[in-house]
C-alpha cells in the first residue's frame, strides 16, 4: 500500500470524509500517517466543504499510535515533544476550531491518540462495537493529543484519573453513559446514521454553525460575562448574514429554508 493510500479523501455535496486507512493494524498510525492526516485536517478547515467526517477503514477507528513503528524508527521517538507541537497539537486544534461540523465515525477501536483524534471532534457517532481507551499509561506513557484538557471537561477530573493511569478500554455503552459519544448504533446502521446528520447538517446555516463553534470553545476558558459579549458579537454577525434573512422568510412562509453559508 502506497503512502497516499494509507489516509484516504474524499468530498461530495459538500461533505469531507477522511479515512484513516490501515485496517490490518487497526488503522494505528506511524509519523508518515500522523503528518499526512494533520495536512488533511487543516486543509479541511479552510475548504468549501461544510462537514467532515473522521473515520477509519474496516472495524476500526484508530488504535493509536503504531508502536512497532515507533521503536523501529528511532528507538523510542527521541524528539516525540517536537513531534507532538509540529504535527498532532496542530492537528487536534484544527478540528476542535475549524468552523464547520466535524463527525467521528466510530466503528471499533479508537485508543490512545486515536481516542483523543475522535474526542477532538464535535459530534461522535459509535458503533455497539466501538471500544474507547486512554491506554498510553500501559507502555509507561501519559496521554497526549488534547486529553488531559478535553476528558476531565467532559467526564471530571475523578473519572479522567481513573481513566488515564489505568489504561482502561470501555466499550461503547460506557461511553455513552460517562457522555463521551452522542449516540451508539448498530453496526449496519453506523453508515446511514453518520450520512443522514452529515447531509442536515451540510444543508444547514454554516455561518451559525461555525459562530456555534467559537463561542463553545471561548466559554470553556472564560466568564460567564465575557462568554455573553462573544454572543452578542457572533449574533451581530448572523443577522447581518444571507442565511439570517433566508432563514426568517423561509420561517414566515412555512417552507424549508436554503441555506447558503453567506
Amino acid at each position: 500500500m502506497s503512502e497516499s493510500d494509507r489516509i484516504l479523501v474524499s468530498q461530495d455535496n459538500g461533505i469531507k470524509r477522511i479515512t484513516i486507512n490501515d485496517p490490518e493494524a487497526l488503522n494505528a498510525v506511524d509519523r508518515p500517517m500522523a503528518i499526512r492526516f494533520a495536512e488533511l485536517v487543516q486543509e479541511a478547515a479552510t475548504d468549501e466543504s461544510r462537514v467532515v467526517i473522521i473515520t477509519g477503514a474496516g472495524n476500526a477507528f484508530c488504535s493509536g499510535a503504531n508502536v512497532k513503528k515507533m521503536r523501529s524508527d528511532d528507538g523510542g521517538y527521541s524528539d516525540v515533544a517536537e513531534f507532538l507541537q509540529r504535527i498532532t497539537n496542530p492537528a487536534i486544534r484544527a478540528l476542535r476550531e475549524m468552523p464547520k461540523p466535524v463527525i467521528a465515525r466510530v466503528p471499533g477501536v479508537a485508543t490512545g491518540v486515536g481516542c483523543n483524534y475522535a474526542l477532538a471532534c464535535d459530534i461522535r457517532i459509535a458503533s455497539t462495537k466501538a471500544r474507547f481507551g486512554q491506554v498510553f499509561s500501559r507502555i509507561g506513557l501519559v496521554p497526549d493529543g488534547g486529553s488531559s484538557y478535553v476528558l476531565p471537561r467532559m467526564v471530571g477530573y475523578a473519572q479522567a484519573f481513573e481513566l488515564m493511569v489505568t489504561g482502561e478500554v470501555f466499550g461503547a455503552e460506557k461511553a455513552l453513559q460517562l457522555g463521551l459519544v452522542n449516540r451508539v448504533v448498530a453496526p449496519e446502521e453506523l453508515d446511514s446514521v453518520v450520512d443522514e446528520i452529515a447531509g442536515k447538517l451540510a444543508a444547514g446555516p454554516a455561518l451559525a454553525f461555525a459562530g456555534i463553534k467559537r463561542n463553545l470553545n471561548f466559554g470553556e476558558t472564560h466568564s460567564l460575562a465575557e462568554t455573553l459579549d462573544q454572543e452578542a458579537i457572533e449574533q451581530k454577525l448572523c443577522m447581518q448574514s444571507h442565511d439570517f434573512k433566508e432563514g426568517t422568510t423561509a420561517f414566515l412562509e412555512k417552507r424549508p429554508a436554503r441555506f447558503e453559508g453567506r
